[in-house]
C-alpha cells in the first residue's frame, strides 16, 4: 500500500516541555485543532516529576500542556475541551481548585477519570481551535 500524506502536522516541542516517553508526538495539529498528548508531571529541565502532591503536579501537567500549545501557536484561551486523568478520584477537589487557577472562565469542556498513572497523579490531555490561525 502505497504512502499517503498525512492531513495533519506534528508539533515539535522546545525545551519548555518535556519530550515524548514512546512513540507518539506530544501535539499534532490537524486542520483548525490542536491536539495535546497527555502530559505528565515531569519537570522539562530537570526531567524528575514534579512534587508529590496533586496541586504541584497539576501545575506542572498544566504548564506542559501550556508549552505544546505555544509550540503550536495557541494558548490555554484556546482548549475547547480537556481530559484529566487522576490515580486517585478523590483529588478530585484538589485537582478542580488548581485547575481553576490556571484556566479561566467560561472553562472548557472536561472529562475527568481515575487511572492507574504509574507513580504519578494526573495527566491531562486537550483540544485547542485556532480557528484558521497558522
Amino acid at each position: 500500500m502505497p504512502e499517503q500524506e498525512r492531513k495533519w502536522q506534528p508539533i515539535s516541542v522546545s525545551k519548555d516541555a518535556p519530550p515524548p516517553a514512546g512513540a507518539y508526538s506530544p501535539g499534532v495539529r490537524a486542520g483548525d485543532f490542536i491536539f495535546v498528548s497527555g502530559q505528565v508531571p515531569k519537570d522539562p529541565k530537570s526531567g524528575e516529576v514534579a512534587g508529590d502532591d496533586i496541586a504541584t503536579q497539576t501545575r506542572q501537567v498544566l504548564a506542559n500542556v501550556r508549552a505544546v500549545l505555544e509550540a503550536g501557536g495557541a494558548s490555554l484561551d484556546d482548549v475547547v475541551s480537556v481530559i484529566a486523568y487522576l490515580a486517585d478520584v478523590d483529588d478530585w477537589p484538589a485537582f478542580n481548585a488548581t485547575y481553576k487557577e490556571i484556566f479561566k472562565a467560561p472553562y472548557p469542556t472536561r472529562t475527568a477519570l481515575g487511572a492507574s498513572l504509574r507513580g504519578i497523579l494526573v495527566e491531562v490531555s486537550a483540544v485547542a481551535y485556532v480557528g484558521g490561525r497558522r
